[in-house]
């Protein structure tokens, strides 16, 4: 049989199930695509919260990401957590080698408020990272952490995206998801601009849903979409796995990724 589309994901392991390296490839699976993994991080994390993580040395990171795509390649590439400087680094000259889409979501804080980036790590994320990017992710935190524009209204969201923009990824998808209202996120390269609403759902139950929108990014570019389209395709199974999120454990519990099977 034919193998399917394949996608990288470099990312950090949630061991509770509900985002990092599990809910990526939960969502390559569903999306019709085969997951490959290179882990920086391995956290500790249920769903009240982050109970500590540990960072791979960056010759792990190196060894997986080469043992993958040297033998099997990516038709696409997405990052999560990469904790600490010393990896930032280390992934973005490893993507520097990839002749592939990469979707960079900028991880920064957990969904329970836990720092999951060093703060001194940042000034590599915008200046080595950002600029192998086709599409950066970010959420509203995570653009005030990059940028320093703090987006309170929907008005705000172009501003927000030029300031990412200037840090060199080809596509900003802004997501407004923390806004009021309706989940707004606008797409654009400085040129087109791409406004993609969905309705706010009465669900608490939301761990996981910046890298799953990421890996459904990527899942689709790896089948050919273009930017627009896959970022359209995205939003509408994360709009999906929001709807029949559940509850685990004591805390918040995670989208449903398997939601179309």
């Amino acid at each position: 049989m034919q193998a399917p589309p394949r996608v990288l994901t470099v990312a950090g392991s949630d061991s509770g199930g509900g985002a990092g390296i599990q809910a990526d490839l939960k969502t390559m699976l569903a999306l019709g695509t085969h997951g490959m993994s290179v882990i920086t991080a391995v956290t500790a994390q249920n769903s009240v919260g982050v109970q500590g993580f540990w960072e791979l040395p960056p010759e792990a990171v190196r060894a997986q990401f080469h043992s993958v795509m040297d033998d099997i390649g990516a038709g696409a590439v997405k990052t999560g957590m990469l904790a600490g400087v010393e990896l930032v680094e280390t992934v973005a000259e490893l993507l520097r080698t990839v002749d592939a889409p990469v979707v960079v979501d900028p991880v920064g804080v957990s969904k329970h408020g836990d720092a999951l980036l060093a703060p001194e790590a940042l000034d590599a994320v915008r200046t080595r990272l950002l600029p192998t990017a086709t599409v950066v992710t970010p959420n509203l935190a995570e653009v005030a952490q990059l940028t320093g524009v703090h987006v309170l209204e929907e008005a705000d969201l172009p501003r927000a995206a030029e300031a990412l923009l200037a840090l060199g990824p080809r596509w900003a998808l802004v997501k407004g998801g923390h806004l009021p209202g309706e989940a707004v996120d606008l797409l654009t390269d400085g040129t087109e601009r791409h406004w993609l609403r969905a309705p706010r759902l009465d669900n608490r139950h939301t761990h996981g849903t910046g890298c799953t929108l990421a890996s459904a990014i990527a899942a689709r570019l790896a089948h050919g979409d273009a930017l627009p389209e896959a970022v359209a395709a995205a939003k509408d199974y994360v709009t999906g796995a929001i709807a029949e999120g559940f509850a685990l454990g004591a805390g918040i519990g995670p989208v449903r990724h398997g939601h179309r099977i």
